[in-house]
């Protein structure tokens, strides 16, 4: 089950790490987050914070140079 899905394709960095620590920190732990983003820079920069953050994240390659992240909210 996904809580929240939010697409960042088009945006450029900083914008997809920055919503994506501001989901992360919006919802409780336990949340699964989607992130779609087209920024090269992201198969870096997102799995770095969620590392920072001890969540748990993986991604997928799509279609159209798409990333898809699937994170999940550490428990405390």
């Amino acid at each position: 089950m996904v809580d929240i899905r939010i697409d960042l394709t088009g945006h450029l960095c900083p914008i997809p790490v920055h919503e994506t620590r501001r989901a992360m920190e919006a919802h409780s732990p336990g949340a699964v987050i989607e992130i779609f983003s087209d920024d090269p820079e992201s198969l870096h920069d997102i799995p770095a914070l969620c590392e920072r953050r001890k969540a748990e994240c993986k991604h997928e390659l799509l279609e159209n140079g798409i990333i898809l992240f699937r994170i999940v909210i550490p428990h405390d």
